[in-house]
C-alpha cells in the first residue's frame, strides 16, 4: 500500500495531516465503529451508501484486494473497465493517501529466501528458540539501535517490556552494546537468563571451531531486572547505570520492540522528561490497551482538534494486519468465512439472550472445515448456552449466502485502519515536537512478516543526514 512518510513533512505539515485525519475519520465513522459481528443484527450492509452496495455486491475477494488493495490479480483488467461511484474512490484515495507509509527501504527479505525459517542474515546461535518473524523483527531493530547508540553516543541501552530477552541478548552478545533489560514477568526474566547462558556456550563451541574468529572485546550478557513500568511514574530502576560511566553522567538508549499499550507512551514520557535519556527506538502495538485518557492524545495539538477521540473499537481495529489479510482475499481459501459465521451466530445469541452483546467465543478449530449450524451449536456451547437450542437453518443459510458481504464491509474498515494508527503515531511525534525534540517515523520491519513496523526515533540533537543511514539495510 502507498502512503505518506513521515520524513516528508515540516511540523506544519504534521499538524495538517492531523486536523485532514480527525476530518476524515469522522468522516467514516460509522464503518470504523461497526463490529463486523454484528453485520447481520445491526444490518450492516445497508449502512453503506447504495451506489456502494452495487459495487461490492457480487464481487469476489481476490476481485476486492484488486479494487481497495491494489494487488494484481487474474481478473485485474476486467476490473479496470467498472465504474465505482466517486464517493467509493474517493475513500480509496484518501485511505491510501493520507496513512504513514508502511514499505521499508528494502525488498521483501532477502534473508529467508534460502530457508523460510532461518534468517541468513543471523548466525546459527541466534537464531535458535526465534522464530523467523522475530529473527527478523530483532536484526532489523538491533542494527538500528547500534547506529543511533553510536550517533548519539550512548553509554547503554536499556530494553524494555524485553520479554525473553531476544532483541537484548543480539544488541548485547550480537553487537556489544552494554544492556539493562526490563520485564514485569518473573518466568520470562528467568527463562531470558537460562538462554543467555545456553547462547554463551553455543558461542563459546563456534569459536573454538572457528579459531580464526578472535573475539576483540569481553561479551557482556544483558543484565536482566524484574519491574513492572508504571506508565504514570518514572521508573528509577530504567534510569540507573550498570557501570558508572568514564566521564559525565551516563546517556541511555531507550527502546522497546512491540511496547504494548501505555508501555510505549512510558517510553516518551522517560525520554522527554530525563536528561539522561539521550535517544529512543521503540515500536509500538496493541493500540486499544491504550489508557483513555492518558495514553491519547499526549499533544496539544490533537488534543485541540474537533473529532480526535479514538474510542476503543478504533484503536482495536488499528491492530489488524491489512497485507496479511489482503493476501487472504487473493487466495479467497475458506477461512475467509469466519466473519460470516460469527455474525450469525451472533443473532442466534441475541435470540437466545437479547442481553448478552459480543460475547467472547474462544477459538473453535477448523472453522473452514464446519456447516454454519455446527458452527453455531459449537459458539453457543462456548458462551454458556444450550449447544441444542433448536436453529432456524433457512436463516442461517441466508446468512451464509451473504458472505461476501461481509468479506466486502470488512474490507472497507480494514483499509481505513491505518489511519487511526496514523493518528495515534502523529500525535507521538508532535508530542515530542512541542518539547523541543527531534522524532521520526520509519517503517523498518516487512510488514508482511511484522504488521507493527513503524518505529518512533526520537534524538534531543538534530538527526540530520544520520535518518539515511538508520533506514539503510545493512550488507
Amino acid at each position: 500500500m502507498p502512503g505518506i512518510s513521515a520524513r516528508g513533512l515540516s511540523h506544519e505539515g504534521r499538524k495538517q495531516l492531523a486536523v485532514n485525519l480527525t476530518r476524515v475519520l469522522a468522516l467514516y465513522r460509522s464503518i470504523l465503529d461497526a463490529y463486523i459481528i454484528e453485520f447481520f443484527t445491526d444490518n450492516l450492509w445497508d449502512t453503506l451508501p447504495c451506489s456502494w452496495q452495487e459495487a461490492l455486491d457480487g464481487l469476489k475477494p481476490p476481485q476486492l484486494a484488486t479494487m481497495l488493495y491494489g494487488l494484481e490479480g487474474p481478473c485485474a483488467g476486467e476490473l479496470k473497465a467498472l465504474m465505482w461511484p466517486l464517493t467509493l474512490l474517493a475513500l480509496k484515495s484518501t485511505a491510501c493517501a493520507l496513512a504513514f507509509t508502511r514499505t521499508p527501504g528494502f525488498q521483501t527479505p532477502s534473508e529467508f529466501l534460502e530457508n523460510p525459517s532461518q534468517s541468513s542474515r543471523l548466525t546459527a546461535p541466534f537464531r535458535k528458540h526465534v522464530r523467523p518473524k522475530k529473527q527478523h523483527e530483532i536484526r532489523r531493530l538491533g542494527e538500528l539501535v547500534k547506529k543511533l547508540s553510536d550517533f548519539t553516543g550512548c553509554t547503554q541501552v536499556v530494553d524494555v517490556g524485553s520479554g525473553q530477552g531476544h532483541l537484548s541478548r543480539f544488541m548485547a552478545l550480537g553487537l556489544g552494546l552494554m544492556v539493562k533489560s526490563i520485564e514485569g514477568d518473573q518466568r520470562l526474566v528467568e527463562r531470558a537468563q537460562r538462554l543467555d547462558q545456553e547462547l554463551l556456550q553455543a558461542l563459546e563451541k563456534e569459536e573454538k571451531r572457528n579459531p580464526q574468529v578472535v573475539q576483540t572485546s569481553p561479551r557482556h550478557s544483558p543484565h536482566h531486572v524484574v519491574r513492572w513500568v508504571d506508565p504514570t511514574a518514572l521508573c528509577e530502576e530504567l534510569l540507573l547505570p550498570l557501570e558508572n560511566p568514564c566521564q559525565g553522567r551516563a546517556r541511555l538508549l531507550l527502546t522497546g520492540l512491540h511496547a504494548c499499550g501505555d508501555l510505549s507512551v512510558a517510553l516518551l514520557r522517560h525520554f522527554s522528561c530525563c536528561p539522561e535519556v539521550v535517544a529512543l527506538a521503540s515500536v509500538g502495538c496493541c493500540y486499544m490497551k491504550l489508557s483513555d485518557p492518558g495514553g491519547y492524545p499526549l499533544s496539544q495539538w490533537v488534543a485541540g482538534l474537533p473529532g480526535y477521540e479514538l474510542p476503543y473499537r478504533l484503536r482495536e481495529g488499528a491492530c489488524h494486519a491489512l497485507e496479511e489479510y489482503a493476501e487472504r482475499l487473493q487466495k479467497a481459501g475458506p477461512g475467509l468465512r469466519t466473519h460470516c459465521y460469527r455474525a450469525a451466530l451472533e443473532t442466534v445469541i441475541r435470540r437466545a439472550r437479547p442481553e448478552l452483546r459480543r460475547p467472547g467465543v474462544q477459538g473453535i478449530p477448523r472453522v473452514h472445515e464446519l456447516k454454519i449450524e455446527e458452527y453455531v451449536q459449537q459458539g453457543l456451547q462456548r458462551v454458556g448456552l444450550d449447544p441444542q437450542l433448536p436453529l432456524n437453518l433457512a436463516a442461517l443459510q441466508a446468512h451464509l449466502a451473504q458472505e461476501n458481504r461481509v468479506v466486502a464491509f470488512f474490507s472497507l474498515a480494514l483499509l481505513l485502519a491505518p489511519l487511526v494508527e496514523t493518528l495515534i503515531l502523529l500525535d507521538r511525534l508532535l508530542y515530542l515536537q512541542e518539547q523541543g525534540f527531534h522524532a521520526e517515523l520509519l517503517p523498518i520491519f516487512s510488514p508482511q512478516l511484522s504488521p507493527r513496523n513503524l518505529v518512533l526515533v526520537a534524538t534531543k540533537m538534530p538527526l540530520g543526514q544520520a535518518l539515511s543511514v538508520l533506514e539503510t539495510e545493512d550488507s
